[in-house]
């Protein structure tokens, strides 16, 4: 186990809501000993006693219900270097040492071809580990490039390309779920299962982050990486082990029998859209374009909606629809299995059956089933909901991956042909959209999202 963690950006939103709280969980569990040490590198003019103050305060506001001696023991642990990570010299001195470091970029994307440069010239001591987040790469050939400047500093198994949907409880479950019940894993096919809803709807908008996303996109910001890694959780074939191998063999093996996009079928099959003023619950959203730092010139989408069928043996037929939106009317975060209706109902009964739907509630984490029975009035169907309540993890997802990245188990990262198939599949429906071949629509804040095309819902 590395026990040194150096966090280039470590002053940044992402430290301050998941690193730091994921590291507090790891030492509340025991999982993290008095000899690892954190390292916060960054270009703020600060020392050790500033980053500790400012430490001190992000972990009492998003990590309260951790005990005080608990949090103050990842204070105590914590040290603090000014540092420009695209210099060799600056990042040489952070990750000097005895012993192996994991050194995790928690900095804009756009910024990790100077970074992985200059961790290779200043020359990582042996064994340790680089960690990335989304989106890995900005198209294709980006992400190659990417992979290339990695592979001249660390072996790929020392390459974390984190998601941190992987160590979310019910996405673990949708493995478990279908792999572990022999009722469900014989009818995990094109024959019963007619479509597959991956969603990440939420009430929030912008919230601040108009210098990331307004580069970004909800396309490159949730579908390209979040979401087609939970269609790979999905319709992945089983595999032998859970380990890193065949786990990820598995998910390179869906993503690779995507049907490419192309033409009329990105038209069709593809919508993007972007929030106008509007309001959510009691208070009002000015439109995307209003927002503080965003460029309306750039046609930045706030939802995007992707259709998607594999050509393999398991799924011909059925569709995979991946969504996600910003200021929408309510939050809705799921993985919805729609299975095929039943062949003959017995004569006498009335009304119509229901869909029955497998959902894997994301945020909050549930999972329940819609079926039909027979409701108060003989001979009457009706719906029926089944919901099975999750305990609580012992750790946040960040504090899993954290434990992963710091043991060497790489089984929930990204492997480098990975990424570059994920932007393979997308890579089409971007250079569309930037040709305006796909209309830009729009949806007021607070409303379900942009209309129903004709024909359609």
């Amino acid at each position: 186990m590395i026990d040194r963690l150096v966090i280039f950006g470590a002053t940044g939103d992402l430290t301050a809501r998941y690193l730091l709280p994921g590291l507090a969980a790891l030492r509340h569990a025991g999982q993290l000993g008095d000899e690892f040490r954190l390292t916060g590198a960054g270009r703020d003019d600060w020392g050790t006693d500033e980053f500790r103050q400012w430490a001190t305060g992000r972990l009492g506001h998003h990590a309260a219900e951790l005990p005080a001696p608990v949090r103050q023991g990842v204070v105590s642990s914590s040290d603090y270097r000014q540092a420009d990570v695209t210099d060799p010299a600056a990042v040489a001195a952070v990750v000097a040492g005895d012993g192996p470091v994991a050194a995790y970029l928690a900095l804009p994307p756009a910024v990790f071809p100077a970074a992985v440069s200059a961790l290779h010239e200043a020359k990582l001591p042996p064994g340790s580990r680089i960690v990335l987040e989304k989106p890995f790469g900005e198209d294709l050939a980006s992400a190659v490039k990417l992979n290339r400047l990695l592979a001249d500093v660390v072996p790929e198994q020392a390459v974390f390309r984190v998601d941190h949907f992987l160590a979310m409880t019910t996405v673990q479950n949708v493995l478990g779920t279908r792999l572990a019940n022999r009722m469900l894993e014989p009818v995990w096919n094109s024959a019963h299962i007619a479509e597959v809803d991956i969603v990440w709807d939420e009430s929030l908008a912008l919230e601040g982050r108009a210098g990331y996303y307004d580069g970004a996109g909800a396309l490159k910001d949730m579908l390209q990486n979040h979401l087609l890694q939970l269609l790979c959780l999905v319709a992945m074939e089983p595999p032998v082990s859970l380990g890193e191998r065949d786990l990820r063999d598995r998910k390179l093996d869906v993503l690779r029998s995507v049907r490419p996009l192309t033409g009329a079928d990105i038209v069709r099959r593809t919508r993007r859209a972007r929030y106008t003023a509007g309001r959510i619950g009691d208070h009002d959203v000015p439109a995307y374009s209003a927002e503080a730092g965003v460029d309306p010139g750039r046609g930045t989408e706030t939802f995007a909606e992707v259709e998607l069928e594999l050509d393999n043996w398991r799924w011909p037929g059925t569709v995979f629809r991946l969504r996600t939106g910003k200021a929408l009317a309510r939050d809705r975060k799921e993985v919805a299995v729609h299975f095929r209706p039943v062949p003959h109902l017995p004569l006498g009964h009335s009304g119509e059956p229901g869909p029955n739907v497998l959902r894997f509630g994301l945020d909050p984490e549930d999972l329940s089933l819609d079926l039909t029975g027979i409701g108060a009035h003989t001979h009457t169907l009706s719906p029926l909901t089944l919901t099975a309540r999750i305990d609580p993890p012992e750790l946040p997802a960040y504090g899993r991956l954290l434990r992963d990245v710091l043991d060497g188990n790489a089984a929930l990262s990204i492997r480098g042909d990975e990424a570059e198939e994920a932007w393979r599949v997308l890579t089409p429906v971007l250079a569309a959209w930037s040709e305006d071949l796909v209309p830009l629509e729009e949806y007021p804040a607070g409303s379900d999202g942009p209309r129903p095309r004709d024909g359609a819902g």
